[in-house]
């Protein structure tokens, strides 16, 4: 039944983007096993908390879109791990200047079946971005001369700034390729499917 459990798994992942994207708060839990754990760029914890801020930003306006294409999905028994490269457009009003965040990544996922297939950790990975404005201004170019992002690593450069600029702050460690933390999540789900080194 494995290739029936992996299209279960990529299922539930695509789920999750449309929800989310969608305002569609049931649904999006629904994804998710309720003791599940996220980590994103601006959020790490309790999926429901996540879902709760999500909620939050929504109903202010804030709206984004996750293009999220098909994963790749290893099963073993119960349990399985995928990876699904992403795109995540984002448009925000930064100092009063409309921009568009543009940022590339891959969500690495656990999931189980609990009676279905849900998932119960996620990490965003990223890899590069860019952020543009909506219209081309003086006041856009002001604004990116005076952005300081070469402090931020390279993977999530433009998605840092943006969300220090809503007023949040980075979950720390952000997760990008390159790093002793990203390899250690990489070890830490293998351990948990049993893949043998």
């Amino acid at each position: 039944m494995t290739l029936v459990d992996q299209q279960a798994c990529a299922d539930v992942i695509q789920a999750w983007g449309f929800a989310r994207d969608q305002g569609r708060w049931s649904e999006l839990s629904a994804t998710f096993a309720p003791d599940g754990e996220i980590a994103v760029s601006w959020f790490r914890g309790p999926f429901q908390d996540f879902v709760e801020r999500c909620r939050q930003s929504f109903a202010a306006g804030v709206r984004s879109k996750h293009l999220i294409w098909p994963p790749l999905v290893r099963v073993n028994g119960e349990r399985a791990v995928a990876e699904t490269s992403i795109a995540i457009l984002v448009r925000q009003s930064i100092d009063g200047v409309p921009v568009d965040l543009t940022s590339q990544g891959r969500f690495l996922d656990r999931l189980e079946r609990r009676g279905r297939w849900m998932i119960v950790e996620r990490a965003a990975i990223y890899e590069r971005d860019r952020l543009d404005p909506v219209q081309p201004s003086p006041a856009f170019k002001a604004l990116m001369q005076n952005a300081e992002v070469e402090k931020f690593p390279e993977g999530y450069r433009y998605m840092a700034f943006r969300v220090l600029a809503a007023g949040r702050t980075l979950a720390e460690p952000v997760y990008c390729d390159g790093t002793g933390e990203t390899d250690a999540l990489y070890a830490r789900y293998a351990t948990w499917l049993g893949d043998k080194p």
